[in-house]
């Protein structure tokens, strides 16, 4: 079988929408999508909605709410899938497998997830939700708390990074301003995002709010096929795709090996007949700098202990050998949570047919998203890449 495609898709703005509900941004995302790929809603064969809720919104059964985009689907198989903040790459995959199965022709795959206009605490419960030691338990810091950890082992092992967070946090606000889509449009500098400050308070040392990807409302959604469909764009094929799970307790996982996460992206890789090296971006899971600091010694940026270098030799930012989250990422563009994985894809996808309305990866042919739930714990990675049929 002819490896599927990206047809169409569609994203919201990222940011607090306090006149959105979650019945209103998995619409706009889903009409947005099928309109985009020009598929009928009569078409689809299946619905995917990645979301996470985990308490967050009462509605806890929202998988039929994307027929409210059109009569035509009624009738359609729709589920949801779960897997923490990597809930909307799992229902991309999900949908993935159902094409190669045989089981549909054309899928419809929304994430979407309401975090804003309620209680701070009921957020961060949720959130604490997807960690073993901490889920039902009182923190002042949530999951900033446990990166924040993840920072002071990295400090402990290879010595004080300097300002290198702050730079990580920098390059995404300035990337994110230029992100029509993104909930933080604003370049701050990097003197901003290095100092704390009464703007910029320690959350969790060494974490500063800057360092920390901020709690949105949002949805993307994507169509996938296997044959082109749009009039508006070329396709965008699915090249390769892999995951992996880690152990969910914090002792039996080494804090900075996200030994799972460069599994599933070794797996990608070979599944994709490709190296890193043949990429021309990356949009990775940045829910904290010092995420993506790590990530860079999982894909071999940098060796292990100096992802710094990969900051600083510029070989991250736009016009280096692997631009890294040119959306701004997680960090300036936002993180509704289920939305996040499939925005990663829409995001890709977008650069690969030159669509992208942000910074704009020139001549881009072949893009990864990398997805994580919990502390490196469920990881999806998808290589995408222009179609040339």
């Amino acid at each position: 079988m002819a490896r599927p495609l990206v047809l169409g898709w569609s994203h919201t703005a990222f940011g607090k929408q306090p006149d959105a509900t979650l019945e209103s941004l998995i619409v706009d995302a889903g009409r947005g999508a099928l309109d985009d790929a020009d598929v009928a809603p009569d078409q689809i064969d299946l619905v995917v909605v990645g979301q996470f809720n985990s308490g967050m919104h009462p509605l806890g059964f929202p998988s039929s709410l994307p027929l409210q985009i059109d009569d035509g689907l009624f009738g359609v198989p729709a589920l949801r899938t779960e897997n923490a903040c990597a809930s909307g790459s799992a229902a991309v995959h999900t949908g993935l497998a159902h094409l190669l199965a045989g089981r549909a022709r054309k899928v419809l795959v929304i994430g979407a997830e309401k975090m804003t206009g309620i209680p701070a605490s009921t957020v961060g419960s949720a959130l604490l939700g997807a960690d073993y030691d901490l889920a039902g338990a009182e923190s002042s810091t949530g999951f900033a708390g446990l990166f924040a950890e993840v920072a002071q082992e990295y400090e402990r092992r290879h010595g004080p990074g300097g300002d290198t967070l702050g730079a990580i946090a920098a390059k995404s606000h300035r990337l994110g301003a230029a992100n029509p889509f993104a909930q933080l449009r604003k370049d701050l500098g990097e003197e901003f995002c290095s100092t704390t400050s009464e703007g910029n308070p320690m959350v969790a040392a060494p974490l500063r709010r800057t360092d920390c990807s901020p709690v949105s409302d949002g949805a993307a959604a994507l169509v996938l096929g296997l044959e082109p469909t749009s009039t508006r764009h070329a396709p965008v094929r699915v090249a390769g795709w892999g995951s992996a799970n880690d152990h969910l307790p914090r002792a039996r996982r080494d804090p900075l090996a996200f030994a799972a996460t460069e599994l599933a992206w070794n797996r990608a890789m070979k599944d994709a007949g490709v190296t890193t090296g043949d990429l021309d971006l990356v949009e990775l899971h940045d829910c904290f700098t010092i995420a993506e600091l790590l990530m860079y010694e999982v894909l071999g940026l940098a060796p292990r202990g100096e992802g710094r270098r990969a900051l600083a030799d510029g070989v991250v930012l736009p016009g280096g050998a692997l631009p890294v989250n040119p959306s701004g990422g997680l960090k300036s563009k936002g993180h509704p949570v289920g939305a996040t994985g499939v925005s990663q894809h829409v995001s890709v996808a977008m650069q690969l047919t030159g669509t992208f309305p942000g910074v704009q990866i020139e001549g881009a042919r072949m893009g990864a998203v990398h997805n994580m739930g919990g502390l490196a714990v469920a990881n999806h990675v998808t290589i995408l890449a222009a179609d040339r049929s």
